[in-house]
């Protein structure tokens, strides 16, 4: 079985446009039987209003897939908090799970919001500025693999200090109510050790994701609580779209 996680950038490139050839040949390179997207655009006009979810979908071939949206506008701009009941056609950001194995089920678990403003520096224009944290929140599917029944989720956490910690310890108390055994991939926006002490899981695959040319960083995961997982193969290739690298995991079961 092949997994990724991937943090898109809403498919932008290193020029700073998106396009969406170059998204469908980095799905395709990516070869994922399940592929956990972050920052992931529908109906936004930055990408051109496509369905990035099924762009990616068509690609890789998936039989399943759902978008989430964390929150409904832009970012950036005019944005609330996404409910699920969302009118068609509202521009959306959030996260993507896809599997080329059937879904039984799907979930969707949002995940604890900072409660107040907090000042961040921004590199563009040199200030620092009061913004809001977004909404985060999680997508669980219950894979029907040759294996068997995987509970697999996919989430893209804060990236306030301690937060994130917090967030990650409240979605991994929460998957225990799913049936086992159970994944989790992401950008977690934490360092392995960080989220060693957090998960309580095992990861599947170390490799520097961030930033994207020259990676120093590993903030994005894949993690199990399955003892019998191994793997075989681990990259984090250089693509031609986001400022992260995905992080890609073969594994077998033992």
């Amino acid at each position: 079985m092949r997994v990724a996680t991937f943090n898109i950038l809403h498919g932008r490139t290193a020029g700073g446009g998106v396009d969406l050839d170059r998204m469908r040949e980095s799905v395709l390179r990516l070869d994922a039987d399940v592929l956990a997207l972050q920052e992931v655009d529908v109906d936004q006009e930055r990408s051109g209003r496509a369905d990035l979810t099924a762009v990616a979908a068509e690609a890789m071939g998936a039989v399943a897939h759902r978008f989430v949206a964390a929150i409904a506008g832009t970012p950036g701009a005019t944005w609330m908090a996404a409910t699920g009941e969302e009118l068609p056609g509202t521009a959306g950001y959030g996260i993507a799970l896809l599997s080329r194995y059937p879904v039984v089920s799907w979930q969707v678990l949002p995940l604890p919001r900072l409660p107040f403003r907090f000042p961040m520096y921004s590199p563009g224009s040199g200030r620092v500025m009061v913004v809001d944290e977004e909404p985060r929140t999680a997508v669980v599917a219950l894979l029907e693999t040759p294996w068997g029944q995987i509970t697999f989720a996919n989430t893209h956490l804060s990236f306030v200090p301690g937060w994130n910690r917090r967030q990650l310890r409240r979605l991994v108390d929460d998957l225990q109510g799913f049936p086992g055994p159970r994944m989790l991939a992401g950008d977690l926006n934490l360092t392995p050790s960080a989220v060693r002490r957090s998960s309580r899981m095992r990861s599947l695959g170390q490799a520097a994701t961030f930033p994207a040319g020259s990676p120093r960083r590993q903030i994005d995961h894949i993690l199990t609580d399955d003892a019998r997982l191994e793997v075989r193969r681990c990259e984090a290739p250089l693509l031609p779209i986001s400022d992260h690298r995905p992080l890609v995991v073969d594994i077998v079961k033992a």
